[in-house]
């Protein structure tokens, strides 16, 4: 077993001096730890903010070509730790081995690529009229990244960071911390200056709203559940910093009665299970036309069985565990509600599949004929579940998608362009994706209404770690 004692501090793996014990990280394939961490305490937190408020006085007046030249030696350096970020994914949250590395991995490459590309061009400073208005590090950031896309959420977080000039504590999820662990040593081998990126390993309750409240942290970055990020908020106010959350979604796909209805239907299906649900934006709630459900949800629970679930380290398995017991049990009990509450079950269902007898392993499930209003259509379930509506016309399936507390993504189907880009200007979601398009960085991402604020992504995620200043009187 693996065991991780230290945090990266200042510069340098150091032990903790308020500590809070150790925590079992578990393999969702064998249900087994295959590593410790430790978990910081307020101490610990005191000591990183003031490594990283140390630092900020010399780096946030570096060159943007200096911290280009950074972050091209953090992607020389992640590149070169592929094989051991893929790893560490694989046995802390359950990716298959392929997934890990060519999803997973390379998504963190592909932000810190996207951002060297648009440091390129950015314009830190522009005159208007005879006031030079100046983009600024925005301060000291805490960061806290979840479990289900570690390296995504790292990345499009350190890396605008680092090309703002702003310096950093980030809290990695304690349920998948080991990639994080990887990720702090490819932060020193590139030459991080010393307290520029600092690491440390906790809980949310305990170092997570200790970050939030600090007094000397400027800015917070989460990603994760509505839950923490109304603590995060909350302990974050009374020193009123920003705060900037991507949070829980329950994103709708709409497909128009003109779309490539056969692909359509097979591709919402497959993008709902990618990551074995595990993603915040997957298109949960499938808009079908009322007379063509039993078409939809005929193609939908073929995709479904042509999914193979198994442990990360098989070969050929498309899905993995879920990465917990608890994620498990919260998954199996929305998979009842859905069967009590009378939606028609065509994929899946409770339990693991046929084959298999330990680890979190969710049947891939398709539920027709769901109503708006029950639990598997209101709630964000976090796995491989999927619901099929049925909708009377297009403003009726508007209506449906709009009818959420959540607003973060949200995907249209059709033959017509233009009307898909009508459909989706009419959407309330931080992101609409139409006709299945690729994956895109340099594209915001974050999203409305309880989904959160704030931008990731490319100029945007820069942008979210800059403050704007005016120099009145800076020309003659």
């Amino acid at each position: 077993m693996k065991k991780f004692g230290q945090f990266y501090i200042d510069g340098a793996w150091v032990d903790p001096i308020d500590p809070q014990g150790l925590l079992e990280v578990i393999d969702p394939s064998i249900e087994e730890a295959f590593a410790t961490i430790a978990l910081a305490g307020g101490g610990d937190v005191d000591r990183a903010v003031a490594a990283a408020s140390r630092a900020f006085e010399g780096f946030y007046l570096t060159s943007p070509l200096e911290r280009l030249d950074l972050l091209k030696s953090v992607l020389s350096v992640y590149r070169k730790r592929s094989q051991d970020l893929a790893w560490a994914i694989s046995h802390e949250m359950g990716a298959p081995k392929k997934m890990a590395l060519e999803n997973q991995v390379s998504s963190g490459a592909a932000h810190i690529r996207t951002m060297i590309d648009v440091m390129k061009d950015y314009r830190f400073e522009r005159m208007v009229g005879k006031t030079m208005v100046a983009k600024e590090a925005v301060g000291v950031v805490a960061m806290i990244t979840p479990w289900n896309w570690p390296l995504n959420q790292i990345t499009c977080k350190v890396a605008p960071a680092l090309g703002a000039g702003c310096t950093m504590v980030l809290k990695p999820s304690e349920v998948a911390p080991v990639s994080g662990l990887v990720f702090a040593e490819i932060m020193h081998e590139a030459g991080a200056p010393a307290g520029v990126f600092n690491l440390l390993n906790g809980d949310g309750p305990t170092a997570g709203e200790a970050l939030a409240a600090h007094p000397d942290v400027h800015m917070i970055s989460i990603t994760g559940s509505n839950r923490a990020g109304i603590a995060v908020a909350k302990a974050a106010a009374a020193t009123v910093k920003r705060v900037h959350q991507e949070l829980g979604g329950k994103s709708a796909n709409v497909i128009l009665e003109d779309a490539d209805f056969v692909m359509a239907v097979r591709q919402g299906t497959l993008d709902c299970f990618d990551n074995s649900g595990q993603s915040c934006n997957a298109p949960t709630r499938m808009l079908v036309p009322e007379g063509r459900m039993q078409s939809a949800a005929a193609i939908a629970a073929e995709a479904a069985g042509s999914l193979v679930v198994g442990p990360a380290e098989r070969e050929g398995v498309d899905l993995g565990p879920v990465v917990s017991q608890a994620q498990y049990d919260k998954i199996q009990g929305m998979i009842a509600a859905g069967i009590a509450e009378g939606a028609t079950l065509v994929a899946g269902g409770e339990g693991r599949p046929d084959d298999l007898n330990r680890g979190y392993f969710v049947r891939p499930t398709v539920f027709a004929d769901v109503k708006p209003g029950m639990r598997i259509e209101r709630e964000e379930i976090f796995g491989p579940v999927l619901s099929l509506i049925g909708y009377k016309d297009e403003d009726d399936a508007i209506r449906i998608a709009n009818d959420s507390i959540y607003g973060l993504a949200a995907y249209v189907s059709s033959s017509d362009r233009d009307r898909a880009r009508r459909v989706a200007r009419r959407l309330r979601a931080g992101n609409v994706h139409i006709n299945s398009p690729a994956w895109d960085t340099y594209a915001p991402f974050g999203g409305m209404k309880q989904s959160g604020n704030g931008r990731e992504y490319g100029e945007f995620g820069l942008d979210d770690f800059l403050e704007i200043k005016g120099i009145n009187g800076y020309a003659e």
